[in-house]
């Protein structure tokens, strides 16, 4: 069996979800736009982005008919992470749908057996496409949506299929600055297994908000993620202490901070000009991968979009850590 340098690859798939568990398809929860990475990582209040209803299907609506989104993530050690995103209408009666294909490409790795032969190379990757559609509940500013995604992950000669949907709910009125949503993501189940154990999709229930200031061009998204998870705690290696006896302690993570890790908050200034800044802070990815004797600026993330007649261009900085930082590219063309 081929399975050193799979299990090498298996055991970093921990860096694509920060809550602990076992779980498949970890790549569905990274942001895959620019405008998402740059706002926290977790926004879900987008209703004039066609890349928002990747991540909460009840944001589709008639303003993004026709709006064509590429984006390109080059992530941590060098992993590539592409995602199309379009939204149209097939008639009057039905509405307004959505679709979009996500691949990560993992490159290429060496094989080896069970006595460190090399055995030639392999490649990996994952793959979604995903289709959702939402609804006005009639005399009411609440929207329901649902995507559907069907899933397919690959590596080396193992593969893997699964089928995952998104459900969200969204109060939006054009009488308030602000709104509200809760969304339902990656409930699902794993139909065919890489050899013998099913896994779990990475189900997480999310709340989220956002409020536009009156006076001020500024907007401020805030999310609570994994709400059906209290401890989504992981300690950090770094504030390991060692006593003179030379036993290890791993930092006591107390109620507030597992409390603070749920959440993410993001600032956009500008939204409605042509050039708009983003600002975001990941309180979980801030705690986790922090160096205590070294400011990291671990969580903070930042970015940009300028706007050009149909075309709209975004740039993300993700900060991860010392050794890991992430750019997000985004191209929103209007084809109306």
């Amino acid at each position: 069996m081929k399975k050193i340098f799979l299990l090498l690859f298996l055991g970093s798939a921990h860096l694509f979800a920060q809550v602990g568990g076992e779980s498949i398809y970890k790549f569905l929860n990274i942001p895959g736009s620019a405008r998402q990475a740059s706002l926290g990582g977790n926004i879900l209040n987008l209703r004039d982005d066609v890349n928002q209803p990747n991540w909460n299907p009840a944001t589709i609506n008639s303003n993004l008919e026709n709006q064509l989104s590429v984006s390109y993530l080059n992530y941590i050690a060098d992993l590539n992470l592409a995602t199309v995103s379009y939204a149209f209408k097939i008639n009057d009666k039905l509405g307004s749908f959505h679709s979009s294909i996500r691949y990560l490409n993992y490159g290429k790795f060496v094989g080896a057996d069970e006595d460190g032969l090399e055995t030639g190379n392999f490649s990996a990757y994952d793959l979604a496409f995903s289709v959702g559609y939402a609804y006005n509940i009639p005399n009411s500013d609440f929207f329901v949506g649902a995507n559907i995604k069907l899933i397919n992950s690959v590596i080396e000669n193992y593969s893997s299929f699964g089928i995952g949907t998104d459900f969200g709910i969204l109060f939006n009125s054009i009488d308030t600055p602000y709104n509200f949503t809760l969304v339902v993501r990656n409930v699902g189940y794993q139909v065919s297994v890489y050899e013998e154990e099913r896994e779990h999709l990475p189900t997480q229930i999310d709340f989220g908000a956002s409020y536009k200031l009156q006076n001020v061009p500024i907007t401020w998204f805030l999310t609570i993620d994994n709400i059906q998870k209290w401890d989504i705690s992981v300690s950090n290696p770094s504030n390991l202490t060692t006593d003179i006896d030379g036993v290890v302690t791993k930092e006591e993570i107390s109620f507030f901070e597992n409390a603070i890790r749920h959440f993410s908050i993001g600032a956009e200034l500008f939204s409605e000009n042509a050039f708009n800044i983003r600002l975001g802070y990941n309180f979980r990815r801030s705690k986790e991968l922090m160096l205590v004797d070294k400011r990291t600026f671990a969580g903070f993330t930042a970015g940009f979009g300028l706007r050009m007649k149909k075309l709209k261009f975004s740039y993300a900085f993700t900060k991860y850590h010392p050794a890991s930082n992430a750019s997000t590219f985004s191209l929103l063309i209007n084809l109306n």
